[in-house]
């Protein structure tokens, strides 16, 4: 439905009236099971459809109204994070407790404070497995909501939002790439990659890429990443500096029994994989 924002009077018609019965009434019949509403509804034959269109398909119904394949659509904003968290192995999934401070621009509450008296005018970042801890347990201010988040469309809180608004800019390429969550996420991928892959550099590209995508990497994708490990590997050995360096960021200390320039070309590796487009679409 377009208008799921609205399912007043003015808004559109479901196009599968007979569908939403159904499903209302078995939501009644299970005795409003929310969970198994949802798993009713993944497992199903129709969302577990591939989301790849026909020219057929296309023309006749461009929109997926009649749900002809399978849905594709960019993860969420807590989701985003908390894939790359749970790939990595750095996810902490208890449930419950209080809310976290995870990784924001220094400064950037203080920026913000409008004047004195105001509680929260200090960022105090969490330390320890509070820093991954999914994404709905991050504190929320709304006059300053979480930077990473927002990037990727997390709505600001200040008012009710039925769907959000999905965009695509290169400010996201960057928070893959750049922000400290995503870096130590890659490093962290990284060492279990070495680890658990073994020394060929094949082997460690098809884990990695099947443990991110689900799925093994076309010959020219292996390619491409093979030559990408061989070129960093050259650069960090040249410049244990700058291994060192990218090494250093995240709460987590790095496995110091890895070689440096080994482990940083790895993570450079890593970071291309989960910066891909598939990794954080539903495809």
């Amino acid at each position: 439905m377009k208008t799921s924002e609205d399912f007043g009077s003015q808004g559109e018609p479901s196009s599968n009236p007979e569908l939403l019965d159904w499903l209302a009434t078995e939501f009644i019949r299970t005795g409003w099971n929310v969970k198994a509403m949802q798993r009713l509804i993944v497992t199903s034959a129709t969302y577990r459809q591939s989301s790849k269109a026909t020219p057929e398909l296309e023309e006749r119904d461009p929109e997926n109204r009649l749900l002809a394949r399978g849905p594709r659509f960019r993860f969420s904003a807590e989701e985003v994070r908390d894939n790359a968290l749970a790939i990595s192995g750095l996810l902490n999934d208890k449930i419950g407790g209080p809310s976290v401070y995870p990784y924001q621009p220094a400064g950037l509450w203080e920026e913000m404070t409008i004047c004195l008296g105001y509680s929260w005018q200090t960022y105090r970042q969490s330390m320890g497995s509070g820093l991954y801890r999914r994404s709905m347990y991050t504190v929320w201010k709304r006059t300053v909501p979480p930077p990473s988040l927002a990037t990727f469309d997390a709505p600001d809180r200040e008012k009710c939002t039925a769907r959000r608004t999905v965009t695509n800019t290169p400010l996201q390429a960057l928070v893959l790439l750049n922000d400290p969550t995503y870096v130590e996420a890659t490093r962290a991928l990284a060492e279990k990659t070495i680890l658990q892959a073994g020394k060929g550099a094949a082997k460690r590209v098809e884990y990695a890429f099947r443990l991110t995508t689900a799925r093994r990497p076309q010959p020219q994708e292996r390619e491409v990443l093979l030559a990408l490990a061989e070129l960093e590997l050259t650069e960090y050995r040249h410049d244990k500096a700058s291994a060192l360096k990218l090494l250093s960021v995240g709460d987590s200390k790095r496995n110091a029994k890895l070689d440096p320039a080994e482990l940083a070309a790895w993570t450079t590796v890593a970071s291309t994989i989960l910066n891909m487009d598939e990794t954080i679409t539903k495809e």
